[in-house]
């Protein structure tokens, strides 16, 4: 008779076969026999997110963890409205514009138009709906798919779109509008439907980014079919105009979009920067910090660290061959990496100190930084030398967060164009703030995106003379609800406060 041991490894070789190249697997009833999914589900190998539905999930993560759910979510509304609606069913216009820019955060109501749908809300994991609405949808050139997810096309969603989704989402209006190269690829949507209101937002729309030859072949275009044409601008007047120059990437675009979008709330929300102090006190400042600042933020990480382990590491008496309690290689390899960053980062903060441009510094030097945080795992033969050349080549996740960072070609546009915000920025501040949150947006590393942000938010601090930072773990959710607020609903206020609150009084 088999052990209970065989049972539950014959049901995870079941659970292996279904799961596709990254790990994730979308499980209907029929895909697997009920006394599978009996010991699946006890052990944890799987969750319920609607009758008959399930996505694989890490044994251990408990109910209350999202991770998994976030991570399975697009390829779930595939598998799901594939198996409902065939392939009549797309995502709402908005959703599919978020789609075209490479916005893939996880909606709290995903609205699912179909013909075949019931104008039915279904409620799925961690207050997520979805919400299936009984309409046509795009024919032809107008139906796109791209990953499984069937969307409008770009132009066809620009036309269809609700005329407050400007004004309300900047940034991906804006991103979805540079993305079109010329006036032909919107005007065949507007033509064939005959939508003159639609042609008249969408020409204000380009006028106020700068593309005025767009918007003039629009309305020459509808005026010359026969169509009354008024035209205006959908977006808020308040917001300030894009400049001149703008990146054909919409990754790269979005970041530019972001930062502007967000610069004067960070300004709004610190104090006055103080200059650039002395070199030498500023450095043996930082120096006196140091354990204080590796314990909290490698304990943010997930690592168990000790005020005693960090100081051992930074004397050099670090012996995981002789010391019982070096040989937590995890938790040690990871307080001897964070000293060799900061190092490599203090030698960054001398040539900030000496009035080079940060945001140069900071593209010049954060490859070291990172290099030297993973040191000692390659040292250790945990990791590959390999694998700290450049920028991640796989899709990353964070942990319970409805973000999803951009994949991995995306990260290729976005960080240049990080870097460049910072080198042009005028206010430290906001070379902070912006440079962590984006930073963390993008997350251009498989590991370490929290530390390398930090360093990076801190390295931007000293460029207006402001204190070396510790975000302390115990308002560790405070900063990590901060951050996602900023990436789901592009409210930068509470990181920016946040932030502007742990300075020193004496700023």
């Amino acid at each position: 008779m088999a052990k209970p041991s065989e049972k539950l490894a014959q049901s995870l070789d079941a659970l292996r076969k279904l799961q596709n190249r990254q790990g994730i697997a979308i499980i209907r009833s029929k895909d697997l026999t009920r006394t599978h999914r009996d010991r699946l589900l006890t052990g944890g190998f799987i969750r319920e997110v609607i009758k008959g539905w399930y996505i694989s999930t890490e044994p251990g993560e408990g109910q209350g963890e999202s991770t998994s759910w976030f991570t399975s979510f697009w390829n779930f509304i595939a598998a799901y409205c594939g198996e409902r609606f065939g392939k009549e069913w797309c995502l709402s216009p908005e959703q599919s514009l978020a789609f075209h820019t490479g916005n893939y955060a996880v909606p709290s109501q995903l609205l699912v138009r179909s013909p075949r749908a019931q104008n039915n809300k279904i409620d799925l994991l961690h207050r997520i709906s979805l919400f299936d609405v009984t309409a046509s949808i795009p024919a032809g050139r107008d139906l796109v798919e791209i990953d499984g997810i069937n969307l409008f096309s770009l132009s066809a969603a620009l036309v269809s779109c609700s005329p407050g989704y400007f004004s309300k989402n900047t940034a991906d209006s804006t991103a979805a509008l540079l993305m079109i190269g010329d006036a032909s690829e919107i005007l065949s949507a507007l033509l064939a439907g005959g939508h003159n209101r639609a042609a008249g937002r969408l020409a204000g729309a380009f006028r106020y980014i700068g593309r005025d030859r767009i918007a003039d072949e629009i309305v020459k275009t509808m005026k010359s079919a026969g169509y009354s044409i008024r035209e205006s601008n959908p977006f808020n007047d308040t917001i300030p105009k894009l400049p001149a120059i703008h990146h054909t990437s919409p990754h790269a675009n979005r970041i530019m979009l972001l930062w502007r979008d967000m610069r004067q709330n960070v300004i709004d929300s610190f104090p006055t920067a103080p200059g650039l102090p002395e070199k030498t006190r500023y450095l043996r400042e930082i120096d006196e910090i140091y354990t204080t600042d590796a314990y909290h933020s490698l304990s943010i990480e997930g690592y168990r660290v000790t005020a005693e382990l960090i100081e051992k590491v930074k004397r050099g008496s670090w012996n995981p061959e002789g010391d019982d309690m070096d040989r937590e290689l995890r938790n040690a390899l990871a307080a001897r990496g964070y000293w060799q960053a900061f190092q490599s980062v203090k030698v960054s903060l001398q040539a900030i100190l000496k009035g080079k441009n940060p945001g140069m510094v900071a593209h010049d030097d954060h490859a070291s930084w990172y290099r030297e945080l993973f040191a000692p795992v390659v040292t250790a033969g945990i990791v590959k030398a390999s694998d700290l050349a450049g920028y991640r080549n796989d899709q990353v996740f964070i942990k319970g967060s409805r973000h999803i960072p951009p994949r991995p070609e995306a990260v290729r546009h976005a960080m240049p164009a990080l870097f460049d915000m910072l080198k042009e920025e005028s206010k430290a501040c906001v070379r902070a703030v912006l440079g962590h949150f984006i930073f963390a947006y993008i997350h251009p590393y498989m590991d370490g995106n929290g530390r390398m942000g930090r360093f990076l938010m801190n390295a931007m601090l000293v460029s207006g003379g402001y204190p070396w930072t510790v975000i302390p773990i115990e308002k560790r959710t405070e900063y990590m609800t901060a951050l996602e607020k900023a990436s789901l609903r592009r409210d930068i206020l509470p990181f920016a406060r946040f932030i502007a609150g742990l300075l020193s009084p004496r700023t």
